[in-house]
């Protein structure tokens, strides 16, 4: 038998009660890979990770395993343990807590060789800074050190989802099955995990609907495709260009891609300089250009919906003044915000610093602790909750809920716009109670955008999400007419639909002059710091202290400035001769939209604008090319500076 590999599956059929989930399918996955397993919801990945655990048995096929095989997996279910978190993590390394009694036995017995064999064995397994390594993995996942002794069950769903995430990575395993395992992390927590996983010397099969996360950790991916599993090299995002490349082959499926590549590109032209700082508007335009790849291999996804325009934009939606907000005590103080309706605003922070908190006082859900909040008088907020599924009426169905928001709508038209969420035929007068959780987040969804607001205030609004409803959410929220403001731990959706960030640091809220790469260097560098000052602080230890030299830095700072200033203003004229281009792109554009400009009495005058068309597109082309060329110089200038 080949021994390089771990998981082999042969014509195999699974069920789940009385849906078939895979047919005749067959998979192999070679020891050490690293591998992300996607399918839209109820498609079948819990279950055949069930399938692999032995809690749910083939129907037919055969599953080959290694012998002694190690396999550690995060649980789903909640545990109301009275056991504290330091001691819970713990209990993850069964392998240590059954040696840990076996010794307590030999100690009872005075078997004083069981007892030398047994401590030889803890030592040898690392048992002796176990607790130090628990302390490290609750740590990273956000739990604070007085939170260490506190009883599992007085924490809250989604800690205790941290907690057996925290057990999981515990136990020493050859292969390592996470579901959801940033479902209920904040961003920094996700960026921790990443590297732990990147790390992670065994096999790993993780179940995520984060692409970002899948991108940076994963070589290969196995995606449900009409009850087999295939299966694809490299990351998430090469499995996309692959996919693309299979649909292509079918016309049908061209045809809409080009119609999707068309509206993505009008996207671009839309969006694409609307950024304020050069670092965020570089990395924003990269990222458009790449979503006109990626949108191709989702052209038969079952979502296709849209935010409906905002029945009035005013140009101020609300401002505040010396704001405070928080609960029995101030998290955010003297927040001054102006959110007007081109506003698109991403907020970041650490998890509990307030950002939930404000989202809450400025959807008028929750009152402010001081300060001033005033709200245009044509302010209509669209609130998206972190919790929002938990609100919905049970017992009524999609279509009741929507008739309740307005209505005088015509139940066809309910219906169309329900099938945008891919809620069909008699799902759409079923009780909201027999739904899932995604089904119960696309439908949360639905009724927010079904209000017509022009403001989203959106609490992680993908959580619950699969890949497909994510991609069509963030197709939707990039052709938002109105403002929004939005906490997301999903990357890709922040890089793809807002354009400034906003953090709150030291109970203030700060504009953050970078892009999400930006913040996370900046992360490191304060777990970085974190680690330091703990280290200094441990008894007999002792880091010498460089003085600061103030004028010095000063001096410094003053002379990269000087040496990028000729940089920095050609990259200034660059931008001004790009909104020149674009503003005439679009003026061409808008006279080729006039149909009676394809009379046959026309051509002379079609045939000048489209050359005079083509040659603004070529000329824009060259001089983006020379503003990335250019940012990205400022970039490493900056950078070797600080270096």
């Amino acid at each position: 038998p080949d021994t390089s590999i771990m998981i082999s599956l042969s014509n195999v059929m699974l069920m789940q009660g009385q849906q078939v989930l895979l047919e005749d399918a067959s998979l192999v996955i070679h020891k050490g890979q690293k591998i992300g397993i996607i399918g839209r919801n109820g498609s079948g990945k819990t279950s055949l990770f069930s399938c692999l655990r032995g809690e749910l048995a083939l129907e037919s096929g055969e599953l080959k395993l290694p012998e002694g095989l190690r396999l550690a997996y995060m649980r789903q279910e909640f545990s109301g343990s009275d056991r504290n978190a330091l001691d819970f993590v713990i209990d993850g390394d069964w392998l240590y807590r059954s040696t840990e009694a076996a010794l307590q036995h030999a100690e009872a017995a005075d078997d004083h060789d069981a007892i030398t064999r047994l401590h030889g064995e803890l030592d040898a397994m690392g048992a002796y800074d176990i607790r130090a390594r628990a302390a490290q993995l609750l740590a990273g996942l956000g739990f604070k050190v007085e939170e260490f002794e506190k009883p599992v069950a007085a924490f809250s769903g989604g800690w205790r989802i941290r907690l057996n995430l925290a057990a999981a990575l515990m136990c020493p395993s050859d292969l390592l099955m996470l579901d959801e395992p940033t479902n209920h992390l904040d961003l920094e927590a996700t960026l921790w995990l990443e590297q732990w996983l990147i790390r992670y010397p065994g096999t790993l099969l993780v179940i995520s609907h984060d692409r970002d996360f899948l991108d940076r950790i994963i070589d290969g991916v196995v995606s449900f495709e009409h009850r087999k599993l295939q299966s694809y090299r490299g990351n998430f995002s090469a499995y996309e260009i692959q996919r693309a490349d299979r649909l292509a082959q079918q016309q049908a499926m061209y045809e809409k891609q080009q119609r999707r590549r068309a509206e993505i590109e009008d996207f671009v032209r839309r969006f694409r300089y609307k950024a304020t700082k050069a670092r965020q508007a570089q990395s924003r335009l990269k990222e458009l250009a790449r979503m006109e790849e990626i949108a191709l291999a989702h052209v038969d996804s079952p979502f296709e919906f849209s935010f409906p325009a905002p029945e009035n934009q005013p140009d101020y939606l609300i401002s505040t003044r010396k704001l405070a907000v928080g609960f029995t005590h101030e998290l955010v103080r003297d927040i001054n915000l102006t959110v007007q309706s081109a506003t698109r605003m991403g907020l970041l922070g650490f998890n509990g610093c307030g950002k939930s908190t404000l989202l809450k006082v400025l959807a008028g859900m929750l009152s402010p602790l001081g300060g001033e909040i005033t709200r245009s008088r044509l302010l209509r907020v669209g609130y998206f909750a972190q919790h929002q599924i938990d609100v919905l009426q049970l017992d009524a169905t999609p279509i009741e809920m929507l008739q309740k928001l307005r209505p005088q709508e015509r139940e066809q038209e309910l219906r169309d716009y329900l099938g945008g969420y891919d809620f069909m035929g008699d799902r759409v007068q079923e009780q909201i109670g027999n739904f899932s959780g995604g089904e119960k987040a696309r439908l949360a969804l639905a009724l927010v955008a079904w209000q017509r607001p022009n403001l989203l205030l959106l609490d992680e609004p993908s959580n619950h999400l699969d890949l497909e409803m994510r991609h069509a959410l963030t197709v939707a929220l990039q052709g938002f007419e109105g403002a929004i403001i939005m906490i997301s731990h999903d990357r890709h959706l922040l890089t793809n639909t807002v354009e400034e960030f906003h953090a709150i640091r030291d109970g203030r809220l700060v504009p953050f002059d970078g892009d999400l790469k930006d913040y996370e260097r900046w992360l490191q560098q304060v777990r970085a710091d974190s680690e330091r000052k703990s280290a200094v602080a441990k008894p007999g230890n002792r880091i010498e202290e460089v003085p600061v030299n103030r004028k010095q830095q000063r001096q410094m700072a003053a002379a990269q400035r000087q040496q990028t200033a000729h940089l920095r203003k050609q990259l200034q004229q660059l931008e001004q001769r790009m909104a020149v281009l674009t503003r005439e792109l679009q003026g061409l554009n808008d006279q080729l939209a006039d149909p009676a400009l394809y009379d046959e009495d026309n051509r002379r005058k079609l045939t000048g604008l489209l050359q005079q068309q083509g040659i603004a597109r070529q000329q824009l082309g060259e001089v983006e090319e020379q503003w990335l060329e250019l940012g990205t110089a400022l970039e490493e200038a900056a950078a070797a500076d600080g270096s």
